[in-house]
């Protein structure tokens, strides 16, 4: 998004700074709140299928139920935004996921596990769609890279948080009980920040008249004014399917490699079980690494440069898996790049949607990039899955390099047939 200010806006700044910088910490925190429950399943399912008695299989079920609800609320988060705002659907949204927490904590049984993931599911979806829109139209592209590495923080201390409680016989249901607790602080801190978010101020107001005011100059049909976007509208918006494409491309590769990467080390390369997933959990950390990283110069570049910068080191990574050398310090290297080139993806497709496509329908669309998010992330792990079994496991460069160039296709063609247009965002959001 290019930022301007206006000097001629007719608005009293005030404390105006100080109100989106407390709003901008809340926010942080919000990140690393939605990143602690992710691996919290992952970490601890070796001994929760035990004690619930289930096959480890049974692990599927539950991160299906999940992505399920985590869908369906993404697709209906415009809706629900635009009727309750959103500072109260991201109040509730961390308040169905601390329930959620509080009853894994005390479920024995599998199917009370299944019964506590739909709201995990439900408030997830909304929460991710309302708060990365709210950054998106706000906050400088550098906060939107910041943010999720703040995610990826909050993803990465969760594991900490179970191996703990295992390692000091507290039990799987101690962790979630951690967990939920931190999300019940979270929500009662949210709930009193209501009154920040619904604050629309005159430079706020001013840069959305202007965009409106572009958009029905260029006969976009992103000027929709106040009123409800369907689906079936957002989806007819030139350019939606190609941008819904590529996300659902990177977060495929990204999910995948996070599953098979430890495998094919050790499968393909010969790597040994403990080195293989120590460069693994890289990717991961290189990703939160990276979009710290990109933060620093996420405004100069621009959105459209990570994307194809990210997605041609994604490709560069995967190549880098396959070279037929001795050594494989070359490949344990081109893992660490792809998790690199991975970073900035996702918040510059986040981040570039209402300069892309409007701010009246971007919170429809960041919504439904959420849901195709989730069904990529869902999918492509036991599809590739099952190709490995067919084939054998050499392919994941090669299926991890194949997403990597869609992604860069489509993403390449979304920049010709949508032309880049500045964004008013605000005296405040531009200093923040």
């Amino acid at each position: 998004m290019i930022e301007s200010t206006s000097p001629t806006c007719p608005c009293h700044l005030g404390d105006l700074p100080a109100v989106y910088s407390l709003l901008l910490a809340i926010i942080y925190v919000a990140f690393v709140s939605l990143g602690l429950p992710d691996a919290l399943v992952g970490a601890g399912w070796p001994v929760m299928h035990q004690d619930l008695g289930v096959p480890v299989a049974f692990a599927g079920i539950v991160t299906m139920i999940i992505a399920s609800g985590t869908i369906a609320s993404s697709l209906a988060s415009e809706r629900i935004t635009r009727r309750f705002g959103v500072g109260t659907v991201t109040a509730v949204s961390v308040a169905l996921t601390a329930i959620a927490m509080v009853g894994f904590s005390f479920s024995g049984s599998f199917w009370m596990l299944c019964l506590w993931a739909i709201p995990y599911g439900l408030g997830a979806g909304a929460v991710d769609a309302a708060l990365n829109n709210y950054v998106a139209l706000h906050y400088a592209a550098r906060h939107m890279n910041w943010l999720h590495s703040f995610w990826g923080v909050g993803a990465s201390i969760s594991p900490f948080i179970m191996s703990y409680a295992l390692t000091a016989d507290l039990g799987w249901t101690s962790a979630y009980r951690v967990v939920g607790l931190i999300q019940v602080v979270l929500t009662f801190v949210l709930l009193v920040s209501v009154p920040l978010w619904g604050k629309v101020n005159p430079v706020r107001r001013a840069a959305q008249d202007a965009d409106d005011a572009a958009d029905d100059a260029e006969g976009s049909p992103s000027g929709q004014g106040s009123t409800h976007v369907p689906i079936a509208r957002a989806l007819r918006i030139p350019g939606v399917e190609l941008v819904l494409g590529a996300f659902f491309a990177y977060c495929a590769l990204e999910t995948t490699s996070f599953l098979w990467a430890s495998t094919f080390l050790v499968t393909e390369r010969g790597v040994d079980p403990a080195t293989a997933a120590a460069f693994a959990s890289l990717f991961l950390l290189g990703m939160t690494g990276g979009r710290f990283l990109a933060g620093f110069f996420a405004d100069r570049v621009g959105d459209r440069r990570l994307i194809r910068g990210g997605f041609v080191a994604v490709a560069v990574g995967a190549v880098m898996l396959v070279l037929p050398l001795e050594t494989d310090v070359l490949a344990l290297a081109g893992l660490v790049i792809a998790g690199l080139g991975a970073a900035p993806i996702y918040p510059a497709i986040i981040h570039s949607t209402p300069a892309n496509f409007g701010r009246q329908n971007s919170q429809a669309i960041i919504g439904i990039q959420m849901a195709a998010a989730y069904t990529g992330s869902t999918l492509a792990p036991p599809l590739f899955g099952v190709l490995a079994t067919w084939a054998g496991m050499w392919l994941f460069p090669l299926f991890v390099g194949a997403l990597a160039g869609l992604g860069l296709l489509l993403s390449e063609r979304l920049n010709r047939r949508v032309p880049p247009r500045a964004t008013v965002v605000g005296l405040a959001a531009a200093q923040e």
